[in-house]
C-alpha cells in the first residue's frame, strides 16, 4: 500500500470517531433569559488619581481639622424669651438725623425669634394705616465687644429693595459722642443696590473731617437670594480709650477692609451692635418703600476669641486687605 493511501485511510478513521462521540455527546444549546446572569464580577475602577492628567491625592494629615474658634457670647433666638432679653428695642419717629421715615416699634409684628431660632426685624410699609405708614425695628445689643480683641460675626438675610435700607453696626455705649467717639458699619446696602457698604466713622461730613472716615463698597449681585456671612475681627494694645489697634471686615470669608483704631475713639471693649431696618431718607435719596413686608433675618451671631484663621490670620489678612477711601 501505497504511503498516501495509509494517510487517507487513518484521516478516515479518524473522521469516523469524531462523528461517533459527537452522536453520543451533542452540544448544549444556549438557554436565552432576560434575565441576565453571569456571575461576571467588573474590575475595579482606576483610581482618579492614576487616570491620565489626574493630580495624586493631597493627604488628609495636610489639612488638619481646626476647631472652631471659641464663642463667648452666642445668644440662642428662642421664641419663649422676649427680643428685650437681648437687646435694648430703641423706639420713635424723628427721623434720625437723616430724615428717615420709619417709626421704630417694640411691637411683635416689627421683631421676633421664629421657631427656628432667628431673629427677624421687619419692615412694613402700608400706605392706607391711618397714622403709621412705615414701621419698623432698631435693636442694641446688651452684650458689649467686652475684649481688647476678639472677632463679631453674623450671618444675615437683607431685604434689597428701594427705600429700604439695612443695618448691622457697631456703636459705643451710651453715653457717647457721636461721631467723635467712633461708628463701624459692618454692613449696610440701601436701594437693592446689591453693594455691601463697610465702614468706619470718626468725624463729621464736612471739609474739615474728610480724611476721618474709611469705606469699601463691594458688590454682592445675588445678595437678594442668599445669606451674606460677615465678621469683624479687632485687636488693641491696651482697654482705653483711643489705644492703638488694628481692625479687620470680612465679608463670605475675605478681608475686604481694614483701618487703625483711630485716635480719640472709644475703647473696643465698650461697643455694643446695632441692627435696624431703616426706610426712606437722606441715604435712599428720598426713595420710599412700595406697600410690602421686608425682612432682615439674622440666622447666626457670634463673639469669639479669635477670629476663624486664629490671630496668625489675622496678621495675614491685616497685611492683604485694602484700606478704604475717603469721603
Amino acid at each position: 500500500m501505497s504511503f498516501q493511501h495509509t494517510l487517507d485511510d487513518l484521516l478516515n478513521k479518524g473522521k469516523a470517531k469524531l462523528k461517533e462521540f459527537t452522536d453520543q455527546h451533542p452540544p448544549s444549546q444556549p438557554q436565552h433569559s432576560n434575565n441576565y446572569n453571569y456571575n461576571y464580577t467588573p474590575p475595579p475602577p482606576i483610581p482618579s488619581a492614576s487616570r491620565p492628567g489626574a493630580h495624586p491625592p493631597v493627604p488628609t494629615s495636610s489639612h488638619p481639622s481646626r476647631p472652631s474658634p471659641q464663642a463667648y457670647w452666642a445668644p440662642s433666638f428662642h421664641p419663649s424669651i422676649p427680643v428685650s432679653q437681648l437687646f435694648q428695642q430703641e423706639t420713635g419717629a424723628h427721623g434720625w438725623g437723616n430724615n428717615e421715615s420709619q417709626n421704630y416699634t417694640n411691637s411683635p409684628s416689627n421683631c421676633f425669634f421664629t421657631p427656628n431660632n432667628q431673629l427677624v426685624l421687619r419692615a412694613i410699609a402700608d400706605s392706607s394705616s391711618p397714622s403709621d405708614k412705615f414701621t419698623s425695628a432698631r435693636l442694641i445689643s446688651h452684650q458689649k465687644l467686652d475684649r481688647t480683641r476678639g472677632c463679631l460675626s453674623a450671618t444675615l438675610t437683607a431685604p434689597c429693595a428701594s427705600g429700604i435700607w439695612p443695618a448691622f453696626w457697631l456703636l459705643p455705649a451710651q453715653p457717647f459722642t457721636w461721631p467723635t467717639d467712633g461708628e463701624v458699619d459692618i454692613f449696610e446696602s440701601w436701594n437693592g443696590d446689591c453693594m455691601n457698604h463697610s465702614c468706619l466713622h470718626w468725624g463729621n461730613y464736612n471739609g474739615e473731617d474728610w480724611d476721618k472716615h474709611r469705606v469699601v463698597e463691594t458688590h454682592v449681585p445675588d445678595m437678594p437670594h442668599r445669606p451674606v456671612r460677615v465678621a469683624f475681627a479687632w485687636m488693641q494694645e491696651r482697654d482705653e480709650d483711643g489705644a492703638p489697634g488694628k481692625m479687620v471686615w470680612y465679608l463670605d470669608g475675605r478681608p475686604v477692609m481694614k483701618a487703625g483704631v483711630p485716635p480719640g475713639t472709644r475703647r473696643m471693649s465698650d461697643w455694643r451692635i446695632v441692627i435696624n431696618v431703616a426706610m426712606g431718607g437722606n441715604v435712599c435719596g428720598g426713595k420710599l418703600p412700595a406697600d410690602w413686608t421686608y425682612d432682615f433675618v439674622v440666622q447666626e451671631l457670634r463673639m469669639t476669641e479669635e477670629p476663624t484663621g486664629d490671630w496668625a490670620g489675622f496678621e495675614r489678612d491685616w497685611t492683604g486687605a485694602r484700606e478704604g477711601k475717603t469721603m
